[in-house]
């Protein structure tokens, strides 16, 4: 998880210049994973603030407080605030940059106890509504470009009624 690496390679937490010096290796291909990226930070549609993430992180501070994780929360927080300077600083944006609503979401699977191996199916059961929505969307307006984009692997069938299919 980047926030490990992060934690293992910040020495000081609160030090706004140490954070932004390694999410800019971050940008940089230096750090973590080499992906270039600062995951959670970012969205197609949400440039100056992604509501839902705001509404979240109320819960997220509340939780860490609970739990006696104040200073994660904290360098969460800084890193909310510092990552869209840092990324307008080295990249060529055309939008705003904030924080998406799973910014702070393998922070509170580690507070509930829910292990690494299940953060990502608990990513795509969240989203599964809304893919299924997309393609039905998609389907329905065939002319129109609907992101996010999917291309069918499976061969096509005709519907069938849930009394007329096999077990």
């Amino acid at each position: 998880m980047m926030f490990d690496d992060m934690k293992a390679n910040v020495k000081n937490w609160t030090d706004e210049e140490e954070v932004k010096e390694y999410l800019k290796k971050l940008l940089h291909k230096e750090a973590f994973d080499r992906a270039g990226l600062i995951y959670g930070m970012g969205h197609a549609v949400y440039s100056q603030s992604d509501p839902r993430a705001k509404v979240f992180k109320g819960f997220v501070e509340k939780l860490s407080a609970e739990k006696g994780r104040e200073e994660e929360f904290a360098l969460y927080s800084l890193v909310e605030k510092l990552a869209p300077e840092v990324i307008a600083g080295e990249r060529r944006i055309f939008k705003g940059v904030c924080a998406n609503v799973d910014f702070y979401s393998g922070f509170v699977y580690r507070m509930l106890g829910i292990p690494d191996e299940l953060f990502t199916p608990i990513f795509a059961v969240s989203r599964i509504a809304g893919w299924s929505a997309h393609r039905i969307e998609e389907l329905i307006n065939s002319n129109k470009i609907i992101r996010p984009a999917y291309k069918a692997i499976s061969p096509m069938h005709e519907y069938t009624d849930m009394e007329n299919r096999m077990d």
